[in-house]
């Protein structure tokens, strides 16, 4: 074998070789897009036991560090639904969502108030909010909230609805999780998760003929 065809295979297989890895990534690639797909991105983590989806939120009336004073539970005079988003100064992931906490109490304003809710030294939490400008928000500083509803970790929110009932709770990582508590509002369910459920029995053939 010469020099020349020596050069020739090697460079037939360099290029199969090529080829082969070429379709390779694309098969992984395909792969992981079907997984993708099939994956879909859940809401918040429901966690507290105490106060379920449905029941009636405890009646609190407390001073707010900024001012004024703030009614949980019962009829909302302004028609509004009620956020209650608890939170620590020294919470990283609390810190991260801040943002968007006032970009949502902007956007949602006419439906919705935001009220932080946390614990510990009242000096601590009033250099928090100068710190991160949260003089807007109502914020409570109480202890017995926090046991009203169990909380465990934190970030975690509870939307309570204009009638003083709680639609949905649960642990809040990122956006999306803030954002699944007012989609499972707006979809009628207790969670995103249990709409994609029902909604996955729904399209049962099986379930269809039950119902």
């Amino acid at each position: 074998m010469t020099t020349t065809h020596a050069l020739l295979i090697s460079s037939l297989v360099s290029w199969l070789m090529t080829l082969g890895l070429i379709l390779s990534v694309w098969a992984l690639a395909r792969q992981i897009g079907v997984l993708h797909e099939r994956i879909k991105p859940v809401g918040a983590l429901s966690l507290g036991k105490s106060i379920k989806a449905g029941e009636v939120a405890p009646r609190f009336t407390l001073p707010s560090l900024t001012g004024g004073s703030v009614s949980l539970g019962g009829a909302n005079a302004r028609e509004q639904s009620t956020l209650l988003f608890f939170l620590s100064d020294t919470c990283p992931v609390c810190k991260t969502l801040l943002p968007v906490l006032k970009s949502l109490r902007q956007q949602e304003r006419k439906r919705l108030q935001v009220v932080l809710a946390s614990d510990g030294d009242a000096g601590a939490h009033r250099a928090f909010i100068e710190q991160q400008h949260l003089e807007d928000f109502p914020y409570l500083l109480s202890q017995e909230v926090g046991l009203a509803y169990q909380i465990s970790k934190l970030p975690y929110g509870v939307l309570i609805d204009a009638s003083g009932t709680v639609v949905t709770h649960g642990l809040i990582n990122n956006r999306e999780h803030l954002e699944s508590l007012l989609e499972a509002q707006d979809l009628g369910f207790s969670s995103v998760q249990s709409f994609r459920s029902a909604s996955g029995a729904a399209a049962n053939p099986l379930y269809k003929q039950v119902h």
